[in-house]
């Protein structure tokens, strides 16, 4: 009985254990499937939110060693490899009311005192426009392009809904330098003005932003043509200035300047919008460009375009002719010279006096089909030629001029037009005769346009010598560079207005080239209503105002472009010195 009993307990205790074993093994299989079921969740979840990052583009932008290494937007450079746009790192100051979460108010302090912190960090912001922004409770940027140790004094404000953001930025390390050439990168990151518009897509093409851009500008240069025309725009209270630095062989713009200017690494409000009372005042917005996008009639300086287009046609033959100085008399228009000179005057004494009499009948006897002709091969009858986006379009008249109109276009008025349009003109008429497009790039040598000839040689041989003559021994002297060898011509002009013209308000412009016996570059400087000053010995004119500006300039700038001082060359005048009175 015993053994009985004691075989019925091992059985059943093996049936237990059996029973426990099968329970246990039951357990751990669902145990693994439960695991498994938690896996295929994360691993589903995982995979849908890197679909979700794929297709909301929220996942990484750069996908190779090499495109990491790529600035975000390509460098541009003079022509001398010196930077002057490039981008950056930098930090940007965000609100967000949401940062302390969505009950209670965003900030600690108040949005006056959050405000005024604020300006004291970033003393040219609005206080008050500030402090009505952050009581508002509309997130948004308060500020753009923050450096790092401004950054650090924000954070010490206290107040997390202020953030700083990591932000691609682009840096102007000249400052106000080449301005309104280079334009400059809005807060959407798009190229406006200059040449940051037009090279736009190749500075943001991963293809070629690696490799910087050279522009034809050369720093030194611009560096002294803003600093020359902003001395003579401030020695005679002129509203504004404009000059230019032009290749006569490739076309290249070595240097362009347009004054008020401003600054593309903050550019305002009131850079980019004209006030009222700057427009009553005749002034543009310091983003206008007023070498390329303004017209206006540049007077006298026309006069030697229209002495070429006569030599060309045989109109004048010999320098020593005589031509009849006396008013002009046409219907009931009478052309008079502001300072008479005599009666008569030969061609070379004509441009030296800047005589609008003898230049109305060289006109007259040229013929406006002639005189229109040589102008439009000049491409003064359309738009610059330049890569910039900003060009004016010239007062030109389509219909036929007339006999008056055509006189007067003849020594600059009736016609207006850019100062660009004027240094291309000046490069053809002594370089050989060859016009040839303005271009904001460096050229490689055989990338040089062939251009199209508007004079013969042998005229703009003939115009270096008048052009010299004229900063001898006429109008120009103010521009005559020891050395250098300088020609050129003067230009005063009485502004336009509904009506008639304001005698009160002039444009002077000097337009040079040097040096004359072998040109290598013009320089163009004008005055938007300069004024009668001590510095100009109260005169108002070009010669008193732009001239000396062209002739500071020139002395600073010629080293630096490979033209030293020689003051035994020069145009030959051997044949025209006679033609000069000793007393002239």
């Amino acid at each position: 009985m015993n053994a009985l009993s004691a075989n019925a307990a091992i059985s059943g205790g093996r049936a237990q254990l059996v029973t426990f074993r099968r329970q246990s093994l039951k357990e751990a299989r669902w145990r693994v499937l439960w695991i498994a079921i938690v896996f295929a969740v994360v691993a589903v979840a995982a995979l849908l939110r890197i679909a979700y990052l794929g297709l909301a583009d929220h996942g990484p932008v750069r996908t190779s060693l090499e495109e990491a290494l790529l600035p975000p937007r390509g460098e541009i450079t003079d022509r001398n490899g010196v930077p002057l746009a490039r981008a950056f790192s930098a930090y940007a100051l965000w609100f967000n009311p949401q940062a302390m979460g969505d009950d209670g108010a965003p900030l600690v302090k108040s949005p006056q005192e959050v405000a005024a912190r604020l300006k004291a960090i970033f003393p040219e912001i609005d206080e008050i426009e500030v402090a009505e922004r952050l009581a508002s409770g509309k997130a948004g940027y308060l500020r753009r392009r923050v450096l790092p140790e401004d950054a650090n004094k924000v954070q010490a404000i206290g107040e997390l809904a202020l953030e700083m953001p990591r932000e691609n930025d682009r840096h102007y390390p000249q400052g106000r330098l080449a301005a309104h050439a280079l334009g400059y990168i809005n807060s959407d990151g798009q190229g406006q003005v200059g040449m940051e518009q037009v090279l736009y897509d190749q500075l943001s093409d991963p293809l070629t932003r690696g490799e910087a851009v050279p522009l034809a500008l050369d720093v030194r240069v611009q560096g002294a043509l803003e600093d020359e025309l902003g001395r003579g725009m401030l020695a005679v209270n002129a509203i504004g200035a404009a000059g230019i630095v032009l290749d006569v062989d490739t076309g290249e713009v070595v240097a362009m300047a347009s004054l008020p200017e401003f600054d593309p690494n903050a550019v305002t409000k009131d850079d980019l919008m004209q006030s009222e009372a700057a427009a009553a005042r005749g002034e543009n917005a310091p983003v206008f460009n007023r070498v390329t996008n303004q017209v206006y009639e540049l007077g006298s300086t026309f006069k030697p375009l229209t002495f070429a287009a006569a030599l060309d046609a045989g109109i004048i033959g010999d320098f020593a002719e005589r031509w009849d100085a006396t008013p002009v008399q046409v219907g009931r228009t009478i052309i008079d010279d502001m300072k008479p000179k005599g009666e008569t005057l030969n061609v070379a004494e004509a441009m030296m006096y800047s005589s609008n009499t003898v230049t109305a009948r060289i006109t007259d006897e040229l013929g406006e089909e002639r005189l229109r002709r040589t102008l439009m091969d000049l491409g003064m009858h359309e738009r610059p030629y330049i890569e910039l986006p900003a060009r004016g379009m010239p007062i030109w008249r389509n219909d036929r001029w007339g006999r008056v109109t055509s006189m007067t276009v003849g020594y600059g008025h009736g016609i207006a037009v850019t100062p660009l349009h004027l240094a291309s003109s000046y490069a053809a008429m002594v370089n050989g005769g060859i016009w040839r497009p303005a271009t904001m790039h460096k050229l490689a040598p055989q990338d040089v346009p062939r251009g199209r000839r508007v004079f013969k040689a042998s005229t703009s041989a003939q115009m270096r010598q008048l052009l010299r003559m004229t900063a001898l021994y006429g109008t120009g002297t103010f521009a005559d560079a020891d050395g250098y060898r300088v020609g050129g011509k003067t230009g005063s002009a009485e502004k336009p207005t509904r009506g008639g013209y304001r005698r009160t308000a002039l444009i002077s412009t000097f337009a040079a080239a040097f040096p004359m016996d072998r040109p290598r570059y013009v320089v163009v400087a004008m005055l938007d209503e300069p004024r009668g000053t001590v510095a100009s010995s109260f005169q108002r004119t070009a010669g008193w105002t732009a001239a000396p500006i062209v002739g500071r300039l020139v002395p600073r700038i010629g080293p630096l472009l490979g033209v030293r001082p020689d003051n035994n060359r020069d145009v030959d005048l051997t044949d025209l010195k006679r033609l000069v009175p000793e007393d002239h």
